[in-house]
């Protein structure tokens, strides 16, 4: 604050301006803000035996080394039961088990038994991706183009296990068949069947769409074996000369 005075120098009246400097002093009263990073959403999924980082980043659509990254994990290879994974951008638990294969399909897979009866096709299309390595990936199965809407067909009588959406296959149905086979339908439209519905061969389980991460409709079709992906060509009505692009029946 300033004040102005007069005062008398040499018989002269002056004004000279008084200058009164009041600091405060405020003890304890100062504050430090500690400003966190927030944590990206996300659940902890805890691993079950029989899991691997790898088949855990496959069902929740991220790559084992961005799992490693986000918890920390050096080796990879080295997760226990009962350990706490956490997934980013994940909003519930998954059943691992269920819906990812043990592990990438070995490079020659078991031919199916003598006398095989074999399933049928499952939508009528065009094949335009086949099973086998795909850049940096493995593409378990295979994708047959077709109209949005048209019918897909369990390739055999069993028991649905999985009917429900997942990162990067949208909508998705996977059905459990005598003699340890699996089959699994995604990027449906819709989904008609309901985990624990038992399903005729030949039943309408879905319908063509475009959910999940495609360029266009098409079913992604997989057979696993003992929860291993297997080429589904090796289980289907021979075509002559199958390639990608080829015209396939559904019928046998």
């Amino acid at each position: 604050m300033g004040e102005i005075r007069l005062v008398r120098i040499g018989g002269k009246r002056c004004v000279r301006p008084l200058l009164v400097f009041v600091f405060f002093s405020v003890a304890g009263c100062a504050s430090q803000t500690t400003i966190s990073k927030p944590r990206p959403q996300g659940i902890y999924h805890v691993v079950t035996p029989g899991e691997t980082l790898f088949r855990i980043g496959k069902a929740y659509g991220l790559t084992y080394q961005e799992l490693a990254r986000v918890n920390g994990i050096k080796d990879a290879g080295q997760i226990r039961v009962g350990q706490r994974i956490f997934i980013p951008g994940a909003t519930r638990p998954l059943p691992v088990e269920t819906i990812t294969p043990a592990e990438p399909a070995p490079a020659a897979p078991v031919l199916p038994e003598p006398g095989f009866e074999t399933f049928l096709w499952p939508v009528n299309g065009t094949i335009n991706s086949g099973f086998g390595p795909r850049g940096s990936s493995f593409h378990d199965g295979i994708d047959i183009a077709a109209p949005e809407g048209t019918p897909i067909l369990a390739i055999e009588a069993g028991e649905v296990i999985y009917s429900d959406q997942l990162r990067g296959y949208g909508n998705m149905v996977i059905v459990r068949h005598a003699g340890g086979i699996v089959s699994v339908y995604a990027h449906n439209e819709a989904n008609l069947v309901r985990e624990g519905q038992t399903v005729a061969r030949g039943e309408v389980v879905a319908r063509v769409g475009s959910t999940g991460r495609v360029s266009g409709p098409h079913l992604h079709f997989e057979i696993r074996r003992n929860n291993t992906a297997e080429d589904p060509l090796r289980y289907l009505p021979q075509l002559c000369c199958v390639t990608a692009s080829d015209n396939v029946s559904p019928k046998n």
